[in-house]
C-alpha cells in the first residue's frame, strides 16, 4: 500500500510539472488512472519479468543500470533522465570511496600523496637552510 501511495504521489508530481510546462490540466481521475496503470505495469507482471529475462539472457543474476536503460530506450527523455541519474550515482559512489580511503589512510597514520609531497618539500627547504 505504501508503494502504491508513493507511485500515486510521484505521478501526481509529474503531472503537475507537465501541466505547468504544457499549460494543461489533469483531473484527479486521470492522475489516479495513470497511477494505476503505472503501478500495474511496474508490478509483478511488467518490469520485474523483463528485468529477469534480460539478466537470464546475459547469464547474470544481478539487474544492472544497463538493464534499466535498455528497457527505457523507447522513451528518449526517460533514457536521458535514467542515464543522468546513473552517472550522478556513479560519481557520488566514487566520491564516497575516495573519502573512505582518505579516512582509513589517515587513521593508519599514512599520508596522502599531496601530504607526502608537502613533507618532502618542507624537508628539502630545511636541509638547504
Amino acid at each position: 500500500q505504501r508503494l502504491k501511495a508513493a507511485v500515486h504521489y510521484t505521478v501526481g508530481c509529474l503531472c503537475q510539472e507537465v501541466a505547468e510546462d504544457k499549460d494543461v490540466q489533469f483531473s484527479k481521475q486521470s492522475i489516479a488512472a495513470i497511477s494505476e496503470i503505472t503501478f500495474r505495469q511496474c508490478g509483478t507482471a511488467g518490469l520485474p519479468r523483463c528485468f529477469l529475462m534480460l539478466c537470464r539472457h546475459a547469464k547474470r543474476t544481478t539487474i544492472t543500470a544497463d538493464d534499466v536503460k535498455l528497457l527505457a530506450r523507447r522513451s528518449n527523455s526517460l533514457l536521458k533522465y535514467i542515464t543522468q541519474k546513473s552517472e550522478e550515482l556513479a560519481s557520488s559512489n566514487m566520491e564516497q570511496k575516495e573519502k573512505k580511503k582518505k579516512k582509513s589512510s589517515a587513521a593508519k597514520g599514512e599520508k596522502t600523496p599531496g601530504e607526502q609531497e608537502a613533507a618532502v618539500t618542507e624537508n628539502e627547504d630545511s636541509n638547504m637552510a
